[in-house]
């Protein structure tokens, strides 16, 4: 009997969940919306293999009438990494592919930069982080809306330095799941775009979800990307439709271009949940890859959050295939964010409850999205209520003041001297081996930038202090940047550096992989 309460106690943990969604849940979701400013959201929720809600919210569009139901396509992120690797758990389940296969054996022109990791890379190691890349790098090379295929993003891979060591480390890229892309093509030879339709979402039942940008924007009944431009740093200010083609291009979908709604995300869901099973018993992957893409693989590096969030502070963190897997208060979370311009996205899973649900915003508020998340999480561990959205909303508001802060100090110190030398100098054509070019020109009110590759990411370039000027884009949806000019002995230009203005800007654009230097003459 002395062992009878802790058997117990591990089969409630054990127990599936029992609890509907929180009383009064559509209240609070249009509460949260109001309090925010986000225009719509969506929500799915499946608890013991049941669609206990797939609801919309809201607005498509800010300032228009049209409803968000449980049918309104949102693009998802990378919560839609999930989804390449499951495209990739049904090759290894037919046996065309192996998880720790060499990604040489299958795509020959892969290649990174040390001639080493080349040849030890698997295709574990395209979906875990770990590849000694540095956080987000060449995010460039398609954010935002950049113009390389994806072949040639790929064959840019090569020219990246890594910032560790191969497989010491974790850092979140994007780029090695564009890479994950080609490889199913290769495998399966077709494009990626159409085996993941015909593989993952239609098995699951997900058929208004779309893995092609044209089809989403052609769907009548979609969600339109919103953010806050306007203040001191971005995210802050007025609230803005955005233009559709601020988001990716089709080039990076295998990192997170899925467009699906409330409805198929509740299917997406019960897959998960089932072991790869859909509602109507057709088997999407196995079981035992089920598993695989579970199973962590890179440990996260944790660092303590502040209050008022300190309490979602984990004490074990890794990611896995195309999941990240973490505990909060002795339970298992298997959950990704996903975020896009102007969208934003969570998919949780807690297996021990057999509990799952999908956050979808057309906004970049955090109080419904990870507010609303911990809510849940809480709700369906049977924990008391906390007021998770106001704990966000002040986590939020004290980072976004201390970058303010940063901001308006850099910009009300900088040093008066320079530049060096007379502006039309400084006009050119300047190359890095990875990005591509960048042209500095000129003309009555000073200096001008454009990014080549990435069309309408042009701007003008204002002068800081010595040889840095600042790029203010045209686009406001673009991260202002530092452009460092470094001159060599002769007083002529040398390279350009790169960095963000704004110590909370998105990794994408944290710009600190690009060396720019002059163009040769040809």
């Amino acid at each position: 009997m002395r062992y009878a309460a802790p058997m117990l106690l591990a089969a409630l943990v054990a127990a599936p969940a029992s609890a509907a969604p929180p009383k009064g849940f559509d209240a609070r979701v249009e509460r949260l919306m109001r309090g925010s400013g986000t225009p719509g959201m969506a929500v799915a929720i499946v608890e013991d293999g049941k669609v206990t809600l797939a609801r919309g919210y809201g607005v498509r569009r800010q300032g228009a009438a049209e409803r968000v139901d449980a049918d309104t396509a949102f693009l998802i992120g990378s919560t839609a990494k999930a989804m390449t690797a499951a495209a990739i758990a049904t090759l290894v389940d037919v046996g065309k592919l192996g998880w720790d296969d060499r990604v040489v054996d299958h795509l020959p022109g892969f290649q990174m930069y040390d001639a080493w990791v080349t040849r030890e890379m698997t295709v574990r190691d395209l979906l875990v982080h770990r590849s000694g890349l540095g956080l987000g790098a060449g995010d460039l090379l398609y954010v935002p809306r950049g113009s390389y295929s994806r072949a040639e993003i790929v064959r840019r891979l090569r020219y990246i330095a890594p910032a560790t060591s191969f497989r010491s480390g974790y850092a979140y890229d994007n780029i090695l799941y564009t890479v994950a892309g080609q490889l199913i093509e290769a495998v399966s030879g077709q494009r990626r775009e159409e085996y993941v339709r015909a593989n993952v979402l239609q098995p699951s039942g997900m058929a208004g979800a779309t893995g092609e940008l044209a089809t989403f924007w052609a769907m009548p009944n979609r969600a339109l990307p919103h953010a806050r431009f306007g203040g001191v740093v971005r995210g802050t200010g007025e609230m803005r439709v955005l233009d559709e083609r601020d988001q990716l291009p089709q080039a990076a979908a295998p990192a997170g271009l899925i467009a699906a709604s409330a409805t198929d995300m509740a299917r997406w869901l019960r897959v998960q949940l089932s072991g790869g099973v859909g509602a109507d018993g057709t088997r999407v992957f196995s079981d035992a890859a089920g598993r695989e893409m579970w199973t962590p693989v890179t440990p996260i590096p944790i660092t303590p959050l502040p209050e008022p969030v300190a309490a979602t502070t984990p004490t074990y963190d890794a990611y896995a295939l195309g999941w990240e897997v973490r505990d909060y208060r002795g339970e298992r979370i298997v959950w990704h964010a996903g975020g896009l311009f102007g969208m934003t996205s969570v998919v949780v899973l807690i297996p021990s409850r057999h509990v799952g649900f999908a956050i979808e915003l057309n906004s970049e508020e955090a109080a419904p999205r990870h507010g609303l998340m911990w809510e849940l999480i809480d709700h369906y561990l049977g924990f008391e209520r906390q007021d998770w959205p106001a704990r966000f909303t002040q986590y939020r508001a004290q980072r976004i003041a201390a970058a303010e802060a940063a901001v308006r100090a850099k910009g009300a110190t900088p040093a008066h001297v320079g530049p060096s030398l007379p502006l039309a100098r400084y006009a050119g054509r300047y190359v890095d081996r990875w990005y591509g070019p960048i042209e500095v020109g000129g003309d009555t009110a000073g200096l001008t930038v454009r990014f080549v590759p990435t069309p309408r990411m042009a701007g003008r370039l204002e002068h800081y202090q010595y040889d840095t000027f600042v790029a203010r884009f045209d686009d406001p949806a673009i991260e202002p940047a530092y452009l460092t000019f470094a001159l060599d002995a002769a007083g002529k230009t040398a390279r350009v550096t790169a960095g963000p203005v704004s110590p909370i800007a998105d990794f994408s654009f944290d710009y600190a992989d690009l060396l720019f230097e002059p163009e040769p003459a040809r």
